[in-house]
């Protein structure tokens, strides 16, 4: 399995047979000017919930593609409303993909679409693929929903939103880490505006007293996991 950071909360990952972008907010992030739209191939990409620095690219990256939008019911509905194809799901639901299966879980934040539509509930999401799960958070606070993550499927790698502010931060990040028993953990939803600002320093200090791998990824980069 590979992913690429591509700013913000948005990766493209690769399975086998799959590829997979979540959360695409490109063009209006100055930070990652140099991604190109029409390098990026998916047939599927996921929506966590509908704020504009998540959903901001998906209708012109689902047009080219003809890719499939999957969300919770009232974002997946909003952009099928715009003849896109699109796949509704909701908390604790289960979707199959060719090689891999995602299974929707509880974020805590909040969610409207860029025209102002309720977003409804926001989504984590679980992915896996051959025998490994990944653990997307979304955005979210931290929540005693996350042990039940680490009760029935841990983590073999986590992606944590930790810029604080209008999610968790770094140390919240942690205590996710812990919950959802993972020690593989790649930051997001971080540095993009100036509320979230990373503390680098303090974050890798965070995670390395626990024990935990943090990954700090960097924009076009691609990593293996």
């Amino acid at each position: 399995m590979k992913y690429t950071y591509l700013g913000h909360s948005c990766f493209l990952f690769e399975f086998e047979l799959t590829k997979i972008l979540i959360d695409p907010f490109i063009t209006h992030n100055a930070a990652a000017a140099e991604i190109k739209l029409e390098s990026i191939a998916c047939s599927h990409i996921l929506l966590s919930h509908g704020h504009v620095d998540h959903v901001a690219d998906a209708e012109a990256i689902a047009r080219k593609n003809n890719a499939v939008i999957v969300a919770g019911y009232e974002v997946a509905s909003w952009f099928g409303s715009k003849g896109l194809q699109h796949h509704p799901m909701n908390t604790g639901g289960s979707l199959s993909i060719n090689d891999v299966r995602i299974k929707t879980v509880n974020a805590v934040h909040s969610s409207v679409l860029p025209d102002g539509t309720h977003g409804g509930s926001p989504l984590g999401f679980l992915f896996t693929h051959a025998g490994k799960t990944l653990y997307y958070s979304g955005d979210t606070a931290l929540t005693m929903d996350m042990e039940l993550i680490g009760r029935y499927d841990t983590a073999h790698h986590s992606f944590l939103c930790m810029g604080d502010q209008f999610t968790m931060g770094y140390e919240d990040a942690v205590r996710a880490a812990q919950m959802v028993k993972c020690n593989h953990v790649t930051a997001m939803h971080f540095d993009t505006f100036p509320p979230i600002v990373l503390d680098r320093a303090a974050s890798q200090q965070a995670f390395d007293k626990a024990g935990i791998t943090l990954t700090i990824p960097e924009i076009g980069k691609t990593y293996t996991i």
